[in-house]
């Protein structure tokens, strides 16, 4: 679908007649071009002149060197020079001569080097020669009928002689490629003759027209050879010869095979020339020899000089007498693309030459003259703004120009729905704003056909007018639109070396060519703006001037280098070209967006291209510094998705939501893109075309909930017109059906759309102002609700049209979440009232939507018995299973009916309340006590209170029994039944509760004493030394027992107050002392433990760290690869401390030497029983291991939580001690304590404030994986994100300083 554009040319003359140009070949180190003049019959000398693309003014041609060259050879008149070539690292030309002589010409000398030098002479002289791709090897054919190999330095490889035994290389066995004998033609014909035998054998005859010239060509690769020459002067052979000279194969005989010879670069084809009687064919070799296919030449194209491959193998240039054709190849038919054709009367057209880096510069070039020409293969197509984007393409094959509107004929090419056939060949065409005119530019003429296209039909397009192209204006070879009418051609002048740009108004009565002045000299295109308002020119700086004023002062843009394909779009105010360069860099302008792009296209919504990485990208228009390049996720973006490896954009259909891509063998493939149909879904909900939004969703397979979550609110104001618009009662259904709380515009389909500030879209084909899901009016929406509340709105619109909707109300209230299936039931019972048969269809619908064992029950449920009936029937149940329990129920009383209905369906409760308007209060006792409903019942009967205090009894054991003793307590101490709380309250250790109840019942005096020896018992056992101190001082009298346990609580000040309180000072020195004694012990010993663990740990972590940064392979494998000495460990592992994946892994695969796609591909493997052996590991924090680290923090941080609980007691302790006169002890503890705190504080920023630098994330997404690798994950995790504690400070007596 591409065709070849002329896209940068240039002319340079040589009027000396003396000298002629007889060999060109390009210095890619300096672009130039260089060419040889001469020698002639009347003048031997030759000359050796660099040219540049665009010659300056002053100096159009330097002359590299010059000198006479008579003809060794007896036999020649005059030399020819018959291979030329530049070596750029040397700067050294090399000429082979047919006489004989290699000449090496150097441009600038080194010292004791002489310019001119013969490197050697082959007297013989020479037919052909040719140099290798890699130019490390010439190949010689000498007029002898020998191949000389010979090295860059000209030193002897090998002298193979050519003889008529080298037919005997190969053995053909023709299986008839591409014959028509080979094809079926049923069974008879077929069982006539041999296939592999064709009808007529070949004999190698030569052509009438055979030069008898001989001619080399490499493959691409170096390393074979083909030589054509004729054999004994009856056929024509080609030989193919390996590097080292070896015959490989010949070519089978072809009657008619002339001297033209190319091998593709790529190696696959060997191209010659076959002259029939009636026809000149291009015909294939392969490299055995045997015949490959062939295509004919058109419009008697006469004699062919040549053919060249161009360097990537894509361009085919067959050389005639006046001009070049450039041929390409597509799904196998092979097309005319473009001409060269030379100025003057009778042109005569010498040679060409490709370019060896730069696949598509050519140089032609005749006697006098030089073309040298840049193509580009580019697309031609319709528009790509709605409502004209018909997908149309127009493909050059010669003459003919292949037509087809994709949008409406999806035909693959060489085939097309159009065919149009011009007088001459085709240069270049354009479609014009609307789709409907045609520009073709031809040599003949300019010619505007008429094609009226709709999105239903299509007709044939209509010649309009053909205008002849304006006098002197030279070939033409660019043709834009701009609208439908204005015409821009292109034009150069092969005598002036400039570019003509001229004007037509179509609409005029008189049509008249408009010379526009450029005020420039070269052009390298024109091209329309996206919407067909303007028309640009670039010229070969890259520099984009719009037409008509087209000077400097009005320049738009300017692209860093000359960009074969242009687009410019408007975005807002401001005019934004895309420019695509021959290497792949894209820009916007002057800013670079990706370097590796290889075809893109703009639509007034998107800049859409591909990469070298086969990856499909959109971009949201906005302005140059916005614009937004998605990343290489297809999996989660959007805007980016994979496609086939060397797929090219053709066009793009956005009211289609459809892309045209070619693939590398030439078909097509239509794809709809999410970023297509998305922003097509949204245009349309802005718009509330929420028909269009709909079936975009249902054909393109788009979750529905888009519809309501791109703009909610809006939504929710129009559903009546939803249902106007969608109509089908099967569409609402649909749309209800697939309804979730998920909200999609953030997850699913999350916009990419940047949005400005104001809160609008930049994107130019969105509508501004829509109100979208990101909205603050719609923050308050919570997503719990939203199926619920879509389902209540379309119910209330459907109320009125229950005739036509009934259908839509009951998926309404079945769709809900959890479904109304009540509701949906209610309808259908009220319908049933009026129309059975559309209540029965109702009831069918419903369980087509629900389970029917579950709208059984809930039918059961509302009490209606005809309707449960109507439910089982169309639920395909079976009527010995519901029809004899229907019977019973209908011969129940109505509170019986309903109570039994409740109780079967397992709505205990509801059961319950029917008994109790039964008032069947022995059977609620029963029915509560089994299925424990005692709350249910005692609200019952909360005011009778003789049944309240039975159920309350009951609910009392079964708490007893069920060990909530606490619950059962409180609800005996309800029951004034203290005797059987105190034990409730005892099991709960309710100490206070247990006590009173024991003082209210009364309890006998020694039986109280033993249970406040038991309560103070079990309070100290647990620790509670406070409230152990108030039974000991308020029940049993002993101060003594009190005050030790306020000694042990650390609460020296009050066993002081309450020793004295009771006037027992003894108790001082026999019970408070060793108190303080044996507080000061245990102190001093935690603290000093305390200072241990810093001294240990702190360090230890400081280690730690210092590995994991300088050498975190050890740090995280582990000691087992370090005693390996790393010779099982990965080398394709990235060290750089960041949050992005590798490609050979992360810090955690490393440890469990997996990687991300081992990780997803073996989940079956991580079972629970791998993540608790991980977690144990993770639990002990054992030294060496990865986790050590965590454990070292943690224990750290719990340390500090324990110093801190301590602060306030050492405190008491110190008051304590100075008090008695134990000043030595309290400066002890008082010193321990300061000096931990201390430690702490030091310690608490390094260990708690080290950013972590070994932060990783796992697989592409970063999700945390499963079983033992996600304990080491959140180990990873938990290490940078500890919260740093808080060091409590410890205040010193002054006493003690």
């Amino acid at each position: 679908m591409r065709n070849l554009r002329n896209t940068q040319r240039s002319t340079i003359n040589f009027p000396n007649p003396e000298l002629s140009v007889s060999a060109t070949t390009w210095d890619t180190s300096s672009d130039s071009l260089i060419c040889a003049f001469g020698p002639t019959e009347t003048n031997i000398a030759i000359q050796l002149r660099r040219v540049k693309y665009f010659p300056d003014k002053n100096e159009e041609h330097h002359l590299i060197a010059s000198w006479d060259a008579p003809c060794p050879h007896p036999d020649l008149t005059h030399d020819t020079i018959l291979n030329i070539h530049h070596f750029p690292d040397t700067a050294i030309t090399t000429l082979i001569l047919a006489g004989g002589d290699i000449v090496l010409v150097r441009e600038d000398p080194l010292p004791g080097e002489q310019q001119l030098e013969i490197a050697g002479t082959v007297d013989a002289g020479i037919t052909a020669a040719a140099w290798s791709p890699d130019e490390e090897l010439l190949i010689i054919a000498t007029k002898a009928d020998t191949l000389l190999f010979m090295s860059r330095d000209f030193e002897n490889i090998a002298d193979v002689a050519m003889s008529a035994e080298d037919v005997k290389a190969s053995n053909h066995v023709s299986v008839g490629w591409g014959k028509t004998e080979t094809q079926f033609k049923g069974r008879g014909l077929k069982t006539l003759r041999d296939p592999t035998m064709p009808e007529k054998v070949d004999e190698g005859l030569l052509s009438k027209g055979d030069d008898g010239g001989v001619r080399i060509s490499w493959r691409g690769d170096g390393a074979y050879v083909t030589i054509n020459s004729i054999e004994g002067g009856k056929r024509r052979m080609i030989r193919v010869y390996s590097r080292e000279g070896t015959l490989d194969s010949v070519s089978e005989p072809v009657d008619g095979l002339e001297g033209p010879l190319s091998w593709r670069p790529a190696g696959n084809i060997i191209a010659g020339v076959r002259r029939l009687e009636e026809s000149t064919e291009v015909v294939f070799f392969e490299r055995n020899g045997l015949r490959h296919g062939e295509f004919s030449l058109r419009n008697g194209v006469g004699v062919v000089k040549d053919l060249f491959w161009n360097v990537d193998s894509m361009v085919l240039a067959i050389v005639l007498k006046d001009r070049v054709q450039f041929w390409t190849m597509g799904n196998y038919h092979y097309y005319l693309k473009q001409e060269i054709r030379l100025a003057g009367k009778e042109p005569e057209l010498r040679g060409l030459c490709w370019h060896s880096e730069k696949a598509l510069r050519v140089a032609a070039f005749g006697s006098e003259q030089i073309i040298l020409t840049d193509y580009a293969f580019q697309s031609v197509k319709g528009p790509t703004s709605s409502p004209y984007d018909f997908g149309i393409t127009a493909v050059i094959d010669g003459s003919n120009l292949k037509l087809t509107p994709l949008r409406n004929a999806n035909i693959p090419p060489p085939m097309s729905l159009h065919e149009l056939r011009l007088e001459s060949n085709i240069i270049d065409v354009t479609v014009g704003r609307s789709s409907t005119a045609l520009a073709i530019l031809d040599h003949a003429g300019l010619n505007i056909y008429d094609y009226k296209i709709t999105s239903k039909s299509v007709i044939e397009p209509i010649l309009r007018t053909h205008y002849a192209l304006p006098d002197d204006a030279g070939i033409p070879i660019q043709v834009a639109l701009m609208g439908d009418t204005q015409v821009s051609l292109l034009t150069h002048s092969y005598g002036k070396n400039r570019d003509k740009l001229y004007r037509l108004d179509g609409e005029a009565t008189t049509a008249i060519w408009e010379l526009v002045d450029l005020g420039v000299a070269h052009i390298a295109s024109i091209f329309p703006s996206q919407t067909y308002e303007d028309v640009y020119i670039q010229n070969e700086a890259g520099q984009i001037l719009p037409l008509p004023s087209a000077q400097e002062d009005s320049l738009q843009q300017s692209l860093p280098v000359l960009c074969p394909w242009t687009e410019t779009v408007t975005v807002g105010k401001e005019n934004i070209t895309f420019g695509l360069s021959s290497s792949g860099s894209l820009y916007a302008g002057r800013k670079l967006l990706v370097s590796n792009c290889t075809s893109f296209l703009v639509t007034p919504a998107h800049l859409i291209f591909t990469t070298t990485q086969h990856l499909l990208k959109f971009v949201h228009l906005t302005s140059v510094e916005a614009l937004e390049i998605p990343p290489n996720e297809p999996e989660t973006d959007e805007r980016c998705r994979s496609i086939e490896r060397g797929a090219r954009l053709v066009t793009v259909m956005p009211s289609a939501y459809s892309l045209i891509l070619q693939m590398p063998r030439g078909n097509l493939e239509t794809i709809y893109p999410r970023a297509l149909v998305l922003a097509g879904i949204r245009k349309s909900i802005a718009a509330k075309k929420f028909k269009k939004a709909f079936m975009a969703c249902r054909n393109h397979r788009v979750d529905m909930n888009i519809i309501h979550d791109h703009a909610p609110k809006q939504f929710m104001d129009n559903v009546a017109l939803f249902v106007d618009q969608v109509r089908k009662v099967e569409h609402i259904d649909l749309f209800l059906s697939q309804l979730r709380d998920e909200d999609v515009s953030r997850t699913m389909y999350k916009e990419t759309i940047q949005a400005a500030p104001s809160g609008e879209l930049v994107n130019g084909d969105a509508t501004p102002g829509a109100e979208l899901s990101t909205s603050s009016a719609d923050a308050t929406i919570t997503p719990q609700s939203k199926i619920n509340r879509i389902c209540d709105a379309f119910l209330s619109v459907l109320q009125s049209r229950t005739s036509t909707n009934l259908q839509n109300i009951v998926t309404a209230n079945v769709c809900k979440s959890p479904p109304d299936l009540d509701g949906g039931l209610n309808v259908i019972s009220k319908i049933r009232e009026h129309d059975e048969d559309l209540a029965e269809k109702s009831a069918e619908h419903i369980c087509f939507l629900a389970d029917g064992n579950q709208l059984y029950d809930t039918s059961l449920g509302v009490y209606d018995l005809d309707l449960t009936l109507l439910i089982a029937q169309q639920s395909q149940k079976d009527p010995r299973e519901y029809l004899p329990y229907l019977q019973n129920l209908q011969e129940l009383e109505p509170l019986r009916k309903r109570f039994t209905i409740d109780n079967d369906l397992g709505r205990y409760k509801k059961a319950l309340s029917h008994l109790h308007e039964m008032d069947a209060f022995d059977e609620i006792e029963k029915y509560a006590e089994k299925h424990e409903l005692y709350s249910t019942a005692i609200e019952l009967y909360k005011y009778q209170e003789q049944r309240l205090k039975s159920l309350m009894r009951l609910y009392a054991n079964f708490l007893t029994q069920r060990n909530r003793f606490k619950e059962a307590g409180i609800a005996y101490d309800f029951l004034l039944d203290y005797a059987s709380a105190i034990p409730c309250y005892r099991q709960a250790n309710l100490w206070r509760e247990a006590l009173s109840c024991a003082t209210l019942l009364p309890l006998p005096e020694n039986e109280l004493t033993s249970l406040a020896e038991d309560l103070a018992d079990g309070l100290t056992e647990s620790k509670e030394y406070q409230a152990a101190a108030v039974i000991f001082l308020d029940y049993l009298s002993s101060v003594e027992e009190a005050a030790k346990s306020l000694c042990k609580a650390y609460l020296f000040a009050e066993a002081t107050r309450v020793i004295g309180l009771h006037r027992q000072p003894q108790l001082l020195g026999s019970t408070l002392d060793p108190g303080l004694i044996e507080a000061f012990n245990s102190t001093t010993e935690l603290l000093a433990d305390c200072k241990t663990q810093l001294n240990a740990q702190v360090p230890r972590l400081r280690e730690l760290r210092l590995k994991k940064e300088s050498d975190p392979l050890a740090f995280y494998a582990g000691d087992a690869v370090a005693a390996e000495n790393w010779q099982d460990f990965p080398d394709n592992i990235s060290l750089a401390p960041t949050d992005a994946t590798t490609s050979g892994g992360t810090f955690m695969t490393r440890y469990t030497n997996r990687t991300s796609s081992t990780l997803n591909t073996q989940t079956t493997r991580k079972t629970s029983k791998n993540r608790r052996r991980e977690e144990r590991k993770r639990a002990r924090g054992k030294k060496g291991s990865v986790y050590e680290e965590e454990y070292l923090i943690n224990s750290i941080g719990r340390l500090i939580e324990r110093i801190n609980s301590t602060a306030d007691e050492a405190g008491r302790l110190v008051e304590g001690l100075v008090k008695r006169g134990m000043r030595e002890r309290a400066v002890a503890v008082e010193k321990a304590m300061s000096d931990v705190v201390k430690m702490c504080r030091n310690v608490v920023d390094e260990v708690f404030g080290a950013e972590d630098k070994g932060k990783v994330q796992e697989g592409d997404n970063g999700e945390r994986p499963m079983g033992g690798d996600g304990v080491l994950w959140d180990a990873l995790e938990s290490v940078g994100k500890m919260e740093k504690p808080v060091v409590k400070k410890f205040d010193r007596l002054s006493l003690l300083d």
